[in-house]
C-alpha cells in the first residue's frame, strides 16, 4: 500500500474540488466544503460527542487536550464507527493532498465545543514550529453546530500559512486582526486549512449555545501524529479497518 493506491480505494481525487475551492486552498490557505454532513449522520455525530462528554466526564479529551473554556474530546477513532467517515471522507482526503502535496497519515480527530462566554483562543498555527517554511499539514472543521459570529465561529488570516508563529510576531494574538475573515456556515459544512494558516476560535456570545465541532487533523508521514493510532488501537477499531484505512492510520510499517 502507497499513499496514491490509498486515495484511489477510497474514491479521492483532485477532480472532487472545485477549481474555486483548489485556488482558495493555494491563494488563502483554506476553503468550505459545504453540506458534506447529512442530517441523519450530524444527528449521530451530535448524540455521539454528547454521550462521550457524560461518559468521560472529567477526563474528557485528556488524551490530547483540555481546556477551561470549552468541552474537549479526543482519540475519536476509537469511540465509535460514527466516525470513520469523517477521517477517511473522500472529498476531505482531496483537499489533504492537495494543501500537503506529500505522503501523510491522520494526525488526530479531536472535538472542541466553545462553551457560552467563552472559547477565545489566540491566533495559533497547528503543526511543528521548527520546520522551515514552506511548511504544510492539514486540518478541518466539521460544523455540528451553525458557524455563526455569535457563537463562536473561527477565524482564519488568509495567506499566512508561510508566516511565522502570530505569538511570535503579534503583540496580542488574542486581538482581533485587521486581515481576519470569520468562517461561518450552516451544520454540516467543513472548513479544510492549511494548518499553518493563524487561526482561532471567537468567543461565543450566544447564552445556554452550542458550538460543536470536529478536527481532523493530518501531517506528512515523516512527522509525529499527535495521536498515536498504534498506542492507541482499540480491537473492535481495528476489525473494522480497511488496508486503505489502516494505511491512513499509519498502523503498518513500510
Amino acid at each position: 500500500m502507497n499513499m496514491e493506491q490509498c486515495l484511489a480505494e477510497l474514491g479521492a481525487s483532485a477532480e472532487l474540488l472545485s477549481e474555486r475551492q483548489r485556488d482558495e486552498l493555494r491563494r488563502k490557505g483554506y476553503t468550505l466544503l459545504p453540506g458534506v454532513i447529512d442530517a441523519g449522520w450530524l444527528t449521530a455525530l451530535r448524540e455521539r460527542f454528547e454521550e462521550l462528554v457524560a461518559a468521560e466526564g472529567a477526563v474528557a479529551g485528556l488524551e490530547v487536550h483540555q481546556e477551561d473554556g470549552a468541552r474537549r474530546l479526543a482519540d475519536l477513532v476509537n469511540k465509535g464507527s460514527v466516525f470513520d467517515g469523517v477521517w477517511s471522507h473522500p472529498l476531505l482526503l482531496a483537499a489533504v493532498h492537495w494543501t500537503i502535496a506529500a505522503p501523510f497519515h491522520l494526525g488526530s480527530l479531536n472535538a472542541r465545543d466553545a462553551k457560552p462566554g467563552d472559547g477565545l483562543q489566540a491566533l495559533h498555527q497547528d503543526g511543528k514550529r521548527d520546520v522551515p517554511p514552506p511548511r504544510y499539514g492539514c486540518n478541518s472543521l466539521w460544523m455540528l453546530d451553525d458557524f455563526t459570529e455569535e457563537n463562536g465561529c473561527t477565524r482564519m488570516v488568509p495567506g499566512t500559512y508561510t508566516s511565522a508563529h502570530p505569538a511570535d510576531v503579534l503583540d496580542d494574538p488574542k486581538a482581533p486582526h485587521p486581515d481576519e475573515e470569520l468562517i461561518t456556515a450552516p451544520a454540516g459544512s467543513v472548513a479544510v486549512f492549511n494548518s499553518y494558516t493563524w487561526h482561532g476560535g471567537t468567543l461565543n456570545r450566544t447564552p445556554g449555545a452550542h458550538r460543536r465541532c470536529l478536527h481532523c487533523y493530518f501531517n506528512p508521514r515523516h512527522q509525529e501524529q499527535q495521536t498515536d493510532q498504534r498506542a492507541y488501537l482499540r480491537p473492535d477499531t481495528a476489525a473494522r479497518l480497511s488496508p486503505a484505512q489502516r494505511y491512513l492510520l499509519d498502523l503498518e510499517d513500510e
